[in-house]
């Protein structure tokens, strides 16, 4: 399928798990030339939230995260998750990929931080005092981030669903995850996309 600006076609059937990706095959990195710019991923994702019909296409489960793989712009690759009461992505990043997310529904809290982060040669790191920021995104907002982007994301209502839209260029390459201690940030666990298939 090629990639579409205005209609987001689904080009794989909404799975259950703990993280996107995990459906289908990342697609291949178009040219440099090609590459989306991260306004165009957040036009992108905007865009997408606000289309209902589309949206209403996820199934919503109470225990997990849904999704579905979207053709984003230029080659990136995009998700529409379903977030129930109470779930979340833990720290991660996105292994040099940049992108954008927006809220469809509900509200999620964005926890991230205002430092780069070295991505090769330690485990545990003590981060600075001031790094944190936090956000919270409610139905229609939307945010871009770029290639060193570290954070976490949930819903924290106890009741509600969350919905939101999310577009990466690259196509995901891989992801870090990280558990957090107070100051202390230790990597766990690099996840590559033949993990996810």
């Amino acid at each position: 399928m090629s990639p579409s600006l205005d209609t987001p076609a689904p080009t794989a059937p909404a799975s259950t798990a703990a993280a996107p990706g995990a459906v289908g095959s990342p697609a291949p990195a178009p040219t440099a030339s090609a590459a989306p710019s991260q306004a165009e991923l957040l036009a992108f994702v905007r865009r997408t939230a606000a289309d209902a019909e589309l949206v209403s296409t996820l199934p919503l489960d109470p225990e997990g995260r849904t999704w579905i793989r979207l053709d984003g712009p230029a080659g990136s690759e995009a998700w529409i998750i379903g977030w129930p009461p109470g779930t979340g992505t833990g720290w991660h990043d996105h292994g040099g990929s940049y992108g954008a997310f927006a809220t469809a529904g509900g509200a999620l809290q964005e926890d991230s931080l205002a430092a780069r982060l070295p991505t090769e040669g330690w485990k545990t790191l003590e981060l600075a005092e001031g790094v944190d920021r936090a956000r919270k995104l409610a139905k229609g907002d939307a945010r871009a981030f770029g290639s060193h982007h570290v954070h976490e994301v949930r819903n924290e209502s106890d009741s509600v669903h969350a919905v939101s839209v999310h577009a990466y260029y690259p196509p995901l390459p891989l992801m870090r995850r990280y558990s957090r201690t107070g100051a202390v940030l230790r990597l766990e666990q690099v996840e590559r996309p033949q993990e996810w298939q």
